[in-house]
């Protein structure tokens, strides 16, 4: 409700769930706890909403490598944080090729 008005919103989806309003919600949540902490880290380490590449295909190249990085530093078993990673990696030689061939 707004302003005493009461207003109702529709969202349509595609999907292969039962139709159950609790399951589709658990769904739903459960999607959303997934994506929001990955767009988050993208735009804190990576500044994904920065950039102001938006000619031709270059935002979803640029989004791609990102991903393709941030998936590398996951993957590196030391226990610093990805931004420090990223550092790291951008000063270092050698510990850019142990996330890119470890």
């Amino acid at each position: 409700m707004q302003g005493g008005v009461c207003s109702t919103e529709r969202r349509y989806f595609i999907n292969s769930i039962k139709p159950d309003a609790k399951l589709f919600a658990k769904a739903v949540r459960g999607h959303w706890g997934v994506e929001n902490p990955l767009h988050w880290r993208l735009d804190v380490i990576f500044g994904d909403d920065a950039s102001r590449i938006k000619k031709d295909n270059g935002a979803a190249v640029l989004t791609s490598l990102r991903h393709l990085c941030m998936n590398l530093f996951e993957q590196e078993d030391s226990k610093i944080s990805l931004a420090k990673k990223k550092r790291k990696a951008a000063w270092s030689d050698q510990f850019r090729e142990k996330v890119i061939f470890c």
